[in-house]
């Protein structure tokens, strides 16, 4: 993968950036560095699959990933990687300083104890709120998007599960105990409560009023 700054000063940047907001410690920046790679290593499989041309860059040995920190969709998705990882290491706080360093730079909530896919994307992902749901590969969603849970009468807590290649349009939600099929779009608005999509739809309106179309093969 190929850096528009060195590593060492993505590694700086992202330092001063934390410790602009919040008291980090000695053994938290060891945390930090020690997961660096880790982090880095998941945004290039990420990348290697986008379409968008920031993304990836032509070199004489073929396509290759481009991290630039100051594109904001990647930035984003690196700051989940890293809490993330640090997260499933049992990192401590530094987790919850990376989630709200995100939410403060993004406009976005993605909790780091979610598990989104290893192939994932977003444009103009402002406001969105990617909450515990089971995500297929090829995920992508646009502003003011949430995907959250529902509770039954007895309190129950039910949370969706999401197929491959779903797209969700801008302000569109997918919320409780919804299947999604693969290759599903929402439509910019639409909300899915508690219904199953079948594969290769679009999906407009609301839940249970919702109106879905088979996508042209």
């Amino acid at each position: 993968m190929i850096f528009t700054i060195p590593k060492k000063d993505i590694f700086a940047q992202l330092l001063l950036q934390l410790k602009g907001h919040f008291l980090i410690s000695s053994e938290e920046e060891m945390l930090l560095k020690g997961h660096l790679d880790n982090a880095l290593e998941a945004c290039e499989i990420n990348f290697s699959h986008s379409d968008n041309k920031y993304f990836l860059v032509e070199t004489e040995e073929g396509r290759t990933c481009r991290f630039n920190p100051y594109h904001s969709v990647q930035y984003m998705i690196f700051l989940y990687y890293l809490s993330h990882k640090l997260y499933k290491s049992n990192a401590g706080e530094i987790t919850d300083k990376l989630y709200y360093l995100n939410k403060i730079f993004h406009a976005v909530d993605l909790f780091y104890a979610i598990d989104l896919p290893e192939c994932f994307g977003a444009e103009h992902p402002l406001g969105s709120v990617m909450g515990r749901a089971k995500y297929g590969n090829g995920f992508f969603f646009y502003q003011g998007c949430t995907v959250g849970g529902t509770r039954d009468r007895t309190g129950n807590l039910f949370y969706p599960v999401i197929g491959e290649n779903v797209r969700m349009f801008s302000n569109s939600s997918i919320l409780g105990s919804s299947h999604i099929g693969n290759n599903v779009d929402l439509g910019a608005g639409a909300i899915v409560k508690n219904q199953d999509i079948p594969d290769d739809s679009i999906v407009f309106g609301e839940s249970p009023n919702l109106i879905i179309k088979t996508k042209k093969k």
